[in-house]
């Protein structure tokens, strides 16, 4: 008996799986660059952070790429003296996640963390806002893009700038730019502390 020239078994793969297979690759070889802030003033605010970070290093499709140093600072649009003082640092990342994907990764973060939405401003065990996604500018109300306040706010910026010193924020201008302005008052290094990148 003469064997035969070919598999019976195997079938030519079809175009649109291939196309799908080929879409997924490029997908996955071009990430999009993301910027997370990670802040907490309740529990242990850096073992919080550090779960934060090793949670997010865990999310597939996203890799943490750089953590930034550590900072204390006064709580954001309440009376002083009301509540703890935050820590705050921003996580780089790079990811295959649509920015609504990032956003659910981000609140099931918070949720595992029990992070309570009760009033605007309170307390909180973790925050972790997205504050740019490459170079997207949204005005979607879900997610805003970049983060609406993020330009305002001393503890995203210092923290982001001492990671990526060229960032620019979309529609803002450079990170350094934003920081020189609004400076340093009640953001305060805290060399004594520091976060690890996921292993």
């Amino acid at each position: 008996m003469k064997p035969t020239q070919s598999d019976p078994t195997v079938q030519p793969v079809p175009a649109s799986v291939v196309e799908t297979v080929d879409a997924a690759d490029t997908t996955l070889s071009n990430p999009r660059w993301a910027v997370l802030a990670l802040g907490a003033n309740l529990g242990n605010r850096l073992e919080t952070l550090q779960g934060a970070v090793d949670a997010l290093g865990d999310t597939p499709g996203l890799r943490v790429k750089a953590v930034s140093p550590v900072y204390e600072t006064a709580p954001w649009g309440v009376e002083p003296g009301t509540q703890p003082s935050y820590l705050n640092a921003v996580a780089l990342v790079k990811t295959t996640l649509p920015p609504s994907s990032l956003l659910e990764r981000a609140h099931a973060v918070e949720e595992a963390f029990h992070r309570v939405r009760e009033e605007r401003w309170g307390a909180r065990t973790i925050d972790v806002d997205i504050v740019a996604y490459a170079d997207v500018i949204s005005e979607d109300p879900v997610l805003t893009l970049p983060h609406p306040r993020a330009h305002q706010r001393a503890f995203v910026l210092a923290p982001w700038h001492d990671v990526d010193p060229e960032a620019q924020l979309p529609g803002h201008g450079p990170v350094a730019d934003l920081l020189a302005v609004l400076g340093h008052e009640g953001v305060t290094p805290r060399a004594d502390l520091e976060l690890r990148l996921p292993e």
